[in-house]
């Protein structure tokens, strides 16, 4: 099986959990936050809607300067704004995924503010870090501003305490 296989694989699984997820938002308290260090509900939505497209990144960017290209601040005030940006992410991150050849999972992704060095990561890892578990851990912090507002949370690999029958 190709590298770009089984990423691609993971992906769609980890999307289909995380789409559940995102459809529970009430973003009619988009700025509803339970501290006041923490990311609003909005904007955190939508930065995991938005992870994926790190994966684009990592594939078609070598070297990622956030003093260059910036960093988006932009919150969905929509559910369906909210999914349809985690949609469009989630294919082309599919689309680019699906041009990769093994060797090229091998190759060097660096991320920097300017001159200062973030991170010089093998883009397999890359991928790894900064789209799965960067998704994984920030839809893990979403689920429990979900249970702080009293939203039936979904269950991600077995059922939520709201699901149990």
């Amino acid at each position: 099986m190709a590298l770009k296989d089984a990423f691609i694989g993971e992906l769609k699984y980890e999307g289909s959990l995380t789409r559940k997820m995102l459809e529970r938002v009430p973003l009619d308290k988009k700025d509803w936050r339970p501290h006041e260090k923490s990311m609003a509900l909005g904007r955190l939505a939508t930065h995991v809607a938005e992870i994926p497209h790190w994966i684009s990144r990592i594939i078609t960017v070598d070297d990622w300067d956030f003093a260059v290209r910036g960093f988006s601040s932009h919150t969905a005030s929509t559910s369906t704004e909210l999914v349809n940006i985690f949609e469009e992410k989630l294919a082309q991150a599919i689309v680019d995924l699906e041009a990769m050849k093994d060797e090229d999972f091998n190759k060097t992704w660096i991320v920097r503010k300017g001159d200062q060095m973030r991170n010089e990561l093998v883009k397999k890892v890359a991928i790894r870090g900064w789209g799965f578990s960067h998704l994984i851990h920030h839809r893990g912090q979403l689920s429990v501003y979900l249970r702080l507002l009293d939203v039936p949370v979904p269950g991600m690999y077995g059922p939520s305490a709201d699901e149990k029958t």
